[in-house]
C-alpha cells in the first residue's frame, strides 16, 4: 500500500513538474515573441524614417538638377539671343556697306565714262595737230622722223664710231684684266697636291712567314681571298710585304682592311676570309659616310641630307682621268667660293654646286643616263635648292648658264681639271676598258660576279653552280671571249677564266 502511495505521489510530482515546465516555457516564449515584435516595430519605424530621408534627399537632388538644367537652358538661350543680335547687326552693316559699294561703283562708272570722253578728245587733238604739222611740212610723221634721224647720224656718225670703239676697247681690256686677276688669285690661294692614284696597294707583313699562311695549302687561302675581294694578290720576293692590285679603289680598300685584320687575328682560312671581308665592307661603308660629312664640313656647306652625304662620300673611291673625284670636288668648291667672293655672287650656292657637281658619278654604274642628269635627279630627290641645281647642271654645257654661279662652277671645273698634273687621259681610258671588260662578263645569265685582273690580261668569272653546269661554264668562257674580241680593242690576249665552285653545307646538332 505504501508502495502504491509512493508511486502515486511520484506520478503526481512528475505531472506537476511537467506542467510547471510547460508553463515556464510558455511564459518564456511569450516574452521572446513580445521582444521580437518590438524589434520588428522599431525596424519598421527606422525603415520608414530612412525611406522618408531618401525621398527628401532625392527630391532635393532632383530640384538641384532641375535648377541647374534650367540655368544652363537660360544661359544657352541668352547666348543664342546674343548671337542672333550680332547677326542682325552684321546683316544691317552689310546691307549698309552694299549700298555704299553700289554708290561707289556708280561713281566710278561715271568717272570712267568722263575719262574715256577726255581721252578721245585728247587723241583727236593730237591727231589734228599731227595732220596740221604734216600739212605745213608736206611730210608724214614717219618721213619726218626718218629725215631727222638720218641728219643726226650723218652729222655725228664719225664721233659715234670713235666713241663706241673707244668704249669697247676700254671695256674689253678692263674685263679681261679683272677676269685674269680673279682666276690668278683663286689659283694662287688654293694649294692642292697633284699626286695621282696608283693601281696597287702594299700591305706590310710582320714576318715573311705569313706569306705561306696567306697563300694556304695548294693556294686555297689566296684563291678564296681573291674571289671574295676581286683583287689580285701578288706575292713576290719583296721582304715583309705583299701587293694588292686592282683598278677599283673600293676593292683595294676593302681587301687591305680585311687582310690587315686577318693578319692581326692570325686565323687565315677560307671561312674567316669571307667573314673578315664582309666586316671590311661594312667598315668601308662607314668610311664613305665619314668622307662625305668631312667634305661638306671642310667646304662649310651645311644642312645637307645624311643620305646625300653618304652618296657624296662614295666619290672618295672614284677617279676621273686619274684625279680623285671627291678631292676634285672639294678643290672646285674652294675655287668657286673664292671667285664668288670676288664677283659678288652667292658664295654658298657656288660652293654647294661645285661640291655636288659630279655626285652623279657615284651612281652612274647603277643608274642609266649621264652623270649630270643622274646628279640632277639625286639633288631633286633630296630637296636641294633649285639655285644649287642650276649651278651644278651646266658644268659640261648640257644645260644653259642660267645664273652667275653656274658659270663660276664651270670655270672652277676647268681650272681644277686643267692644271698641270691633275689628270691623265691614258689612265682613264685604261680604267674604262677594264670596266667594260667586267660589264661584258656580268651581262651573261648565271654570272655571280666578275673581276678584271693582271691589268686586264685576265678576267675571272664566278658563276652560280645551281644555274650553270660544267659544260655550260666551258661554253660561257668561249662566248665571253668572242664578245670581248668583237666589242673591245686591246693589245695582246685576255684570259677568260670561268670558275664554278659547288658548296654543300649541313649542320650537326
Amino acid at each position: 500500500m505504501s508502495l502504491k502511495l509512493a508511486l502515486l505521489l511520484a506520478l503526481l510530482a512528475a505531472s506537476a513538474g511537467i506542467g510547471f515546465g510547460y508553463l515556464l516555457r510558455l511564459l518564456i516564449s511569450l516574452g521572446k515573441k513580445g521582444s521580437m515584435e518590438l524589434d520588428i516595430k522599431q525596424m519598421e519605424l527606422r525603415s520608414q524614417e530612412e525611406a522618408k530621408n531618401i525621398i527628401l534627399e532625392a527630391e532635393e537632388k532632383a530640384q538641384e538638377y532641375l535648377d541647374r538644367v534650367q540655368a544652363e537652358a537660360k544661359e544657352r538661350e541668352n547666348r543664342l539671343k546674343s548671337a542672333e543680335d550680332r547677326l542682325i547687326k552684321k546683316e544691317e552693316f552689310l546691307d549698309k556697306r552694299q549700298v555704299d559699294i553700289d554708290e561707289e561703283i556708280e561713281y566710278v562708272k561715271k568717272r570712267a565714262a568722263e575719262v574715256r570722253v577726255l581721252k578721245e578728245k585728247i587723241e583727236k587733238l593730237a591727231h589734228d595737230k599731227t595732220l596740221e604739222l604734216s600739212r605745213l611740212s608736206h611730210l608724214s610723221p614717219e618721213e619726218a622722223r626718218t629725215q631727222l634721224m638720218s641728219a643726226i647720224e650723218k652729222d655725228f656718225e664719225e664721233d659715234f664710231l670713235v666713241k663706241m670703239q673707244k668704249l669697247e676697247a676700254q671695256a674689253g681690256e678692263r674685263l679681261d684684266k679683272r677676269a685674269k686677276e680673279i682666276l690668278a688669285t683663286s689659283i694662287q690661294r688654293l694649294a692642292t697636291s697633284t699626286v695621282s692614284e696608283m693601281m696597287s696597294t702594299t700591305v706590310d707583313l710582320p714576318t715573311d712567314d705569313l706569306k705561306g699562311k696567306i697563300i694556304g695549302k695548294e693556294g686555297r687561302n689566296i684563291k678564296a681571298f681573291e674571289r671574295a675581294t676581286g683583287v689580285e694578290v701578288i706575292v713576290d720576293d719583296t721582304p715583309n710585304a705583299i701587293v694588292l692590285s686592282s683598278f677599283d679603289p673600293v676593292r683595294r680598300a676593302v681587301a687591305k682592311l680585311a687582310l690587315d685584320n686577318l693578319i692581326a687575328d692570325g686565323r687565315i682560312q677560307p671561312a674567316k676570309i669571307e667573314e673578315f671581308v664582309t666586316k671590311a665592307q661594312e667598315e668601308v661603308n662607314k668610311i664613305i659616310k665619314d668622307k662625305g660629312e668631312a667634305a661638306a664640313l671642310q667646304c662649310e656647306i651645311y644642312n645637307l641630307d645624311p643620305k646625300l652625304l653618304a652618296i657624296l662620300g662614295r666619290l672618295h673611291f672614284r677617279s676621273s682621268y686619274s684625279q680623285n673625284v671627291l678631292d676634285h670636288s672639294i678643290e672646285m668648291a674652294h675655287l668657286a667660293g673664292m671667285m664668288a667672293e670676288e664677283l659678288g655672287a652667292n658664295v654658298q650656292v657656288a660652293k654647294a654646286g661645285a661640291l655636288l657637281h659630279d655626285i652623279g658619278k657615284a651612281l652612274d654604274h647603277e643608274v642609266s643616263g649621264t652623270h649630270v642628269e643622274i646628279g640632277r635627279r639625286i639633288l631633286q630627290k633630296f630637296n636641294v635648292s633649285e639655285d644649287v641645281i642650276k649651278a651644278m647642271q651646266a658644268h659640261h654645257g648640257e644645260y644653259p648658264y642660267e645664273t652667275v654661279e653656274s658659270i663660276i662652277v664651270q670655270t672652277a671645273d676647268a681650272i681644277s681639271g686643267g692644271r698641270p698634273g691633275a689628270r691623265r687621259d691614258n689612265l682613264d681610258n685604261y680604267l674604262k676598258r677594264l670596266s667594260e671588260l667586267e660589264a661584258i662578263a656580268t651581262s651573261f645569265e648565271g654570272v655571280e660576279k666578275a673581276y678584271a685582273l693582271q691589268a686586264g690580261r685576265e678576267i675571272r668569272v664566278f658563276v652560280t653552280p645551281d644555274k650553270i653546269s660544267d659544260l655550260d661554264a666551258k661554253k660561257m668562257a668561249r662566248d665571253i671571249a668572242l664578245r670581248i674580241e668583237k666589242e673591245l680593242k686591246y693589245p695582246g690576249e685576255i684570259k677568260v677564266n670561268v670558275i664554278r665552285e659547288a658548296r654543300s653545307i649541313e649542320f650537326a646538332r
